[in-house]
């Protein structure tokens, strides 16, 4: 008598993973889709020191969105952030940068001690005025941004040998920070469309 097979049951584990696991990524999105916007931008574009960001940015003819961008990628808003090179704090400024930034009058340096730049409000108003300084002396963000993090010389280099930015950039790693900035400044733009400090 020949034997019958038996039928599988439904719940069997190669059945029950796939199941699951759409189920459980259905959640997940649903949940960051049903996120307020408050906690939504707190978590992915967060902004610390508003009111100072504002001030600086306006005093320096600066979009703030691209003040908070930068900060993101520099420091990931670390007040007390160190580079190996020397940077210091929210926007990764190099001592010898807010120095030459106060001796040519860009910055008053009896009221933004170029020593301090650990304190955010310091600091904040040194990386705006080299951010500003950048942006009289190149014409695109794409250029300003690459030129923050390869330095000015190293921008104007690339473009007066007939490249353009971000095409022209020779750096790797200044074509991943320009790509993590424009990122970030699109993110800033659609999460604050009233201002940052709204």
């Amino acid at each position: 008598m020949p034997r019958r097979r038996r039928r599988e049951p439904f719940w069997r584990w190669y059945r029950v993973v796939p199941a699951l696991a759409l189920g459980v990524t259905l959640l997940v999105c649903g949940a960051l889709a049903a996120l307020p916007s408050q906690l939504g931008r707190a978590l992915f574009y967060p902004v610390h020191h508003a009111e100072t960001i504002e001030s600086a940015a306006e005093r320096h003819g600066l979009d703030p969105n691209l003040v908070c961008a930068v900060i993101k990628c520099e420091s990931g808003w670390d007040e007390e952030a160190l580079s190996p090179v020397g940077a210091v704090g929210l926007m990764q400024v190099m001592p010898s940068t807010a120095q030459s930034l106060a001796d040519m009058g860009l910055v008053d340096a009896s009221s933004y001690d170029p020593a301090s730049l650990s304190d955010p409000r310091v600091n904040i108003e040194y990386g705006c005025t080299y951010l500003s300084y950048l942006q009289r002396n190149l014409s695109s963000i794409d250029e300003i941004v690459a030129a923050y993090n390869a330095g000015l010389g190293a921008v104007q280099g690339w473009l007066s040998d007939g490249g353009s930015i971000p095409e022209g950039i020779e750096y790797e790693e200044t074509r991943t920070y320009l790509g993590r900035v424009r990122d970030a400044l699109e993110g800033y733009e659609k999460s604050y469309p009233a201002g940052i400090t709204e």
